[in-house]
This record gives C-alpha cells, sequence and structure tokens, in this order.
C-alpha cells in the first residue's frame, strides 16, 4: 500500500498580492477558531483510538497467511484473501492518514512525528507478510483468472487489480526477493523524513528588516508570502537571505535527493525497467512518450512563455526582469484579497456549471470541518488533499487571503471531490485512483474559478490583474512543472550511468534548466546564480516523477473545462462520470472517455492557444489604457 500521493502537496504557490491578515503565519494554532480547523476525531475520536484501532490491524496481519500458496486452488480462497487484504489495506490507511495529518499540523509534535512513523512501519510488517500474493497470482495464467472470476461474481470488483498483475507480471520477484524489498521500503522512504522535518522544522530560516521596518522571518510560508513585495529591493532582500540560507546547506540537500533518487534506480533496476522513468510510468500504464512528448513541446513553445515574460517586465517597467520579479504584483492598487468566507463563497459560484450533486458534496466540506484553513506555528508548507475511505476527505492550506490561495482552495477541492465522488462509487480496491488523472480534477476547478472571475469582473484593471494571474498559472503549473520534469529526468539519467549526483551538480543542472527557460542569455530574464539552489526547495522531487502530471493534466483540464463551459451535450456528465470512476480503468483510457486524449498534441495545443488568447486581450487592454 501507499497511497501517500493522495496527500497531494502543492507547489505553485504563488502570491499574487501583499496583504495583512489577522491569521499570520506565526499564529498558534490554539489561536484558531475551531470552524477553521479540520475535524481529525472523525478518523478517530482521540489519540487513545489510534493506538486501540492499530493493535486491532496488527492481530489480523497473520490471519492474511492462511491462504499462502492456497490463491491458485479454489476461486472461494482467492476471494477471501482479496477481502481480507483490502479490510487490512483500508484500516492501514486510516491509521496513516490520521498521523500524517497530525504531525501536518505542527511538525515539531513529537508524538505525532512518533505515530507517523509507527503507521509507515506497520504498513511495511503487513506488506513483509503479505508479499506471497502477487508472486503467487503472477503464477496463474490468465486462464485460469478468467475461469475464477465467472465461477465467482465477488471477484468481479478485483478483475482490474488481477488483470494488471498480469499486465506486469514480467516485473514481479519471488516471494523472498518481493518480502526483502518491503523490508526495504521502510528505508527507503528516510530521505524524504529527513528532507520534510529538517525543511519544515529544523533549517535555521532568516528573518530581514523590510525597507518600512516591518521583520519579516523567512521560512516556507513566509517566502512565499514576501516574494511578492511591491517593492523591488525588498524582493532581493527575500530572494537573496532565503536562498542564500538554502544554498549554505546545498550539500546535505544534495546528498537527500542523492539518496532519493538512487532508491528509485535500485527498485527500476530490481524490478527489471529500462529506467526508473519507465518504472514509475509503468505503474499507470502510462508510455513514456507522454513525458518525454510534454518536455519536447514545452521547449518546442518557449516563446510563447518568453512573451508572457516580456508582458510582465512591460507591466512591471523595469528595464531587465529579474527571477526576483516573477511574483510580484503587476496592476498597483487593485485589492485581490478575500476572507475564506468570501472566497468560499466565490468558489461556489464559480463551480456552479458541475451541477448541484458537485455543489452539495462541496458544502459538506465547507459546514463539516473538512477543511484546516490558516497558517500557524509549526504547520506543514503548502496544501494537499487527503482521503480516508468511509470517512470523507480533507483538505489542507495556509490560507492568507489573497486570490492565489483562493485558486488552492479551490485546486484541493477538485482533489476532495474526485475522492468523494470516487469513494460514493468504487469499493475500497478502486478508489485509489493515480496522480495522473487527479491533477485533472483540480485544475479543472482552477480554471473554473478564474473563468467566473473573468465574467463577473469588467473593471481594465482588474481583468489585467486577473489575466495575468491566469497567466502566472500557466507558468506555475504547465512552463515551471515541466522544467521540474526536465531536472528530475536529468537527475535520474546521470544516477542510472553512474555519474556523480551531489548538491554541486544539481544545482548547475538546475541552473541551466532555469536559464534556458527563463531565456536568460537571449535578455529576457536574468537569473542570479544563487538562485539556482532552488532545486531544494521543491519537495515534490521526493514523489518519483510526480511533478510531470500538475502540466499534462493542465491541458487536460483546458480542453474539458472548454467542452462544459461551451454547452456541449453530456460534457458534464462525463465529467461527472470520471470523478466518480477511481481506478476502474488506467487513466488514458478514463481520460478518452471523459472526451480528451493524451496521447496527441491536441491538448497541448489547446493549452497555448488559451494562453494566447489571454496574452492578446492584455495587449489590447494596455493599448487601451495607454500602458
Amino acid at each position: 500500500m501507499n497511497k501517500g500521493w493522495k496527500m497531494i502537496i502543492l507547489t505553485m504557490l504563488l502570491v499574487f498580492a501583499l496583504h495583512q491578515t489577522v491569521f499570520s503565519q506565526m499564529r498558534e494554532r490554539s489561536k484558531v477558531p475551531e470552524k477553521y480547523k479540520w475535524k481529525l476525531e472523525d478518523i478517530f475520536p482521540s489519540d487513545q483510538a489510534w493506538q486501540k484501532a492499530k493493535k486491532e490491524v496488527m492481530a489480523k496481519f497473520d490471519e492474511i497467511l492462511k491462504f499462502k500458496g492456497q490463491l491458485a486452488t479454489s476461486p472461494s480462497n482467492l476471494l477471501a484473501c482479496l477481502e481480507l487484504n483490502s479490510q487490512i489495506l483500508k484500516q492501514l490507511e486510516r491509521l496513516s492518514a490520521y498521523a500524517y495529518m497530525k504531525y501536518s499540523e505542527d511538525t515539531r509534535n513529537s508524538d505525532a512525528l512518533a505515530m507517523k512513523q509507527e503507521a509507515d512501519k506497520l504498513e511495511t510488517e503487513y506488506l513483509s507478510k503479505s508479499a506471497f500474493l502477487k508472486p503467487e497470482i503472477v503464477k496463474m495464467d490468465q486462464s485460469t483468472i478468467d475461469k475464477f472470476l465467472k465461477a465467482k461474481p465477488g471477484l468481479k470488483i478485483y478483475k482490474m487489480y488481477l488483470d494488471d498483475i498480469q499486465r506486469t507480471k514480467i516485473h514481479k520477484l519471488s516471494e523472498s526477493e518481493e518480502r526483502i524489498l518491503a523490508e526495504v521500503n521502510l528505508l527507503a522512504n528516510s530521505p524524504s523524513s529527513i528532507y520534510s522535518v529538517f525543511k519544515n522544522a529544523e533549517l535555521p530560516y532568516p528573518e530581514i528588516q523590510l525597507s518600512d521596518g516591518t521583520k519579516a522571518y523567512l521560512d516556507v510560508a513566509g517566502y512565499s508570502r514576501y516574494r511578492a513585495l511591491p517593492n523591488r529591493e525588498d524582493r532581493e532582500k527575500v530572494f537573496r537571505a532565503f536562498w542564500g540560507t538554502m544554498n549554505k546547506f546545498r550539500r546535505t540537500f544534495g546528498e537527500m535527493l542523492s539518496s532519493h533518487v538512487r532508491r528509485d534506480v535500485f527498485y527500476s533496476k530490481a524490478r527489471k525497467y529500462q529506467s526508473s522513468l519507465e518504472y514509475a510510468l509503468d505503474a499507470n500504464n502510462i508510455p513514456v512518450e507522454v513525458y518525454y512528448n510534454l518536455i519536447e513541446n514545452v521547449n518546442k513553445n518557449l516563446d510563447s512563455f518568453h512573451r508572457y515574460l516580456k508582458i510582465k517586465k512591460r507591466l512591471l517597467q523595469v528595464d531587465t526582469l529579474k527571477y526576483s520579479d516573477i511574483y510580484a504584483p503587476v496592476v498597483k492598487g487593485v485589492d485581490l484579497n478575500y476572507s475564506i468566507e468570501e472566497a468560499k463563497d466565490l468558489v461556489l459560484r464559480a463551480l456552479n456549471p458541475l451541477g448541484s450533486d458537485y455543489l452539495d458534496a462541496v458544502k459538506l466540506a465547507f459546514e463539516n470541518r473538512w477543511i484546516d484553513v490558516y497558517p500557524t506555528l509549526g504547520k506543514r508548507s503548502g496544501a494537499f488533499s487527503n482521503s480516508v475511505y468511509d470517512v470523507h476527505p480533507y483538505v489542507f492550506l495556509n490560507y492568507n487571503g489573497n486570490y492565489e490561495d483562493v485558486s488552492t482552495l479551490a485546486h484541493e477541492l477538485g482533489h476532495a471531490m474526485h475522492s468523494y465522488f470516487t469513494n460514493k462509487n468504487q469499493p475500497y480496491i478502486l478508489s485509489d485512483y493515480s496522480i495522473f488523472v487527479a491533477e485533472v480534477a483540480s485544475t479543472f476547478n482552477e480554471a473554473l474559478l478564474i473563468r467566473k472571475v473573468l465574467d463577473e469582473i469588467k473593471d481594465d484593471e482588474i481583468r489585467l490583474s486577473l489575466l495575468m494571474n491566469y497567466l502566472d498559472g500557466i507558468k506555475g503549473t504547465l512552463f515551471r512543472q515541466t522544467k521540474f520534469a526536465e531536472f528530475e529526468l536529468r537527475i535520474h539519467e546521470m544516477a542510472e550511468k553512474g555519474e556523480p549526483l551531489t548538491g554541486e551538480t544539481m544545482t548547475k543542472l538546475y541552473g541551466d534548466l532555469l536559464k534556458k527557460y527563463y531565456g536568460h542569455n537571449k535578455g529576457i530574464c536574468y537569473i542570479d546564480d544563487l538562485y539556482a539552489i532552488e532545486w531544494a526547495y521543491i519537495p515534490h522531487f521526493y514523489y518519483t516523477f510526480y511533478v510531470y502530471q500538475y502540466a499534462t493534466s493542465f491541458t487536460a483540464s483546458t480542453a474539458l473545462v472548454e467542452k462544459v463551459l461551451k454547452g456541449e451535450k453530456g460534457a458534464v456528465k462525463r465529467y461527472l462520470e470520471f470523478l466518480s470512476s477511481g481506478a476502474s480503468d488506467y487513466p488514458i483510457s478514463l481520460l478518452k472517455k471523459a472526451g480528451v486524449d493524451m496521447t496527441t498534441a491536441e491538448p497541448f495545443e489547446k493549452t497555448m492557444e488559451a494562453m494566447n488568447r489571454a496574452m492578446d486581450e492584455i495587449e489590447t487592454i494596455l493599448a487601451k489604457i495607454g500602458k
């Protein structure tokens, strides 16, 4: 079991406007009203109940062993084993989710960290005991499985699971080898855990004084907030202080990420894959060409990205656009701040095209404390959604009140609603939908949000702000994530070739990519060498070959939103069926049923068309208002 990907952490912390809010990132959690904190009691009423449930599930571990060597003897044995396995995995996921979310509330909480480690250990222990399961199914031929499926209707819900094992049987190992890999898993996750603790709880982040005398504490949340300051000198100071601190630890960060990459290479070789990329993508039956094509298409369209950067430079009225200008507000005096209640209302209006069933589910999230809203001391950075089967989804935010935070709320609700509808309509074994389709649901909501806001606001200055925010989203979701994807591909290729992978080599590689994407050598945007340490800031590199799916999903959702908003017959119905499908089919097939073919260039081309239309309108507005 590995459903950690469902704790989807948002990379795109793009801050559009500086503001002050009563809930700053330095607020203690105890000071936040209960209605703005998620209700983990829905999973377990207390830590003591968690401990009791842990003991109960542990007591079931040995029950799985009675099926060892018996799966191929009868359809009844196969069904009974798969049902017990699903039951145990579901309970383990529940334990893991509670511990992870408790830890995310406050990474300084050593008790929560211990619970998280216990849950990880428990998972490893069970996977070791059940390691015989897949190897025995691998030994069964397809005709036997088909016969069992026909003889035992209860096996129908496991058909996808069984067929997928047959599809990948060449990569399955012997029982003893599978047990070793299961045991190794506990060690294999260490780089990610060490990175999280160091970055969120122990890294000595700097504090600086801004031009107005304000003290700015530059942890991850603080950097995300203060990098968008309107004063350029302050922004430069923020960048240099934050990245200067990160750079001091580049060797440590390098060893963490290098260890993680070596883990990936080990697993891919052990599973007899040609590369780490093939290993990662094959889990969801995604052709590696999808990954390569994304990088190729983006590199071919960097001129469109550079057009966006030139517009940014024009609006900022600077002689040279610098990397420290990327998050700066481009239209002065435009108030795009929202209280959380205003944000909820706006999101509901934006999601109206999806119908009453979807809206009613979102209201459940708002009214029943599914959402943890504000940043507090020790709270993990970023945002994610986490689904707990038989309970409900959860949303984790660090809400500061700017428009991008509203967009993040819509984004994470997309994940939550995907889980909500899947869990309502699919059995547990088919609830673990892939990341590839997960990001479609989230970016779909973001697209509806920006369309709604643009429909409601006619003022040229505000529209200019919103259009630039939309382009900022494309920058962050498509171009930035693809740059990350290219970096991740290159470091894995280096490791597979036996080349040294250190903090210095990764910084050099990342710096070269950063300069290529942002047109440094073409005079488009100046990149200070210090900022090449940015790779160390990205937690998603510990979610192997994850980030490319932000980009591919964005292009898919762009195409699907067009169909819904144009009123194409059946578009909403197909989309809701897609959200309800879970893992009942492979991602490429699910998206084809929803109305978009990811094996073609069309979704990417549609996205480029939308991007250039937005830039056309911006230039029209600029000509109209004389800028």
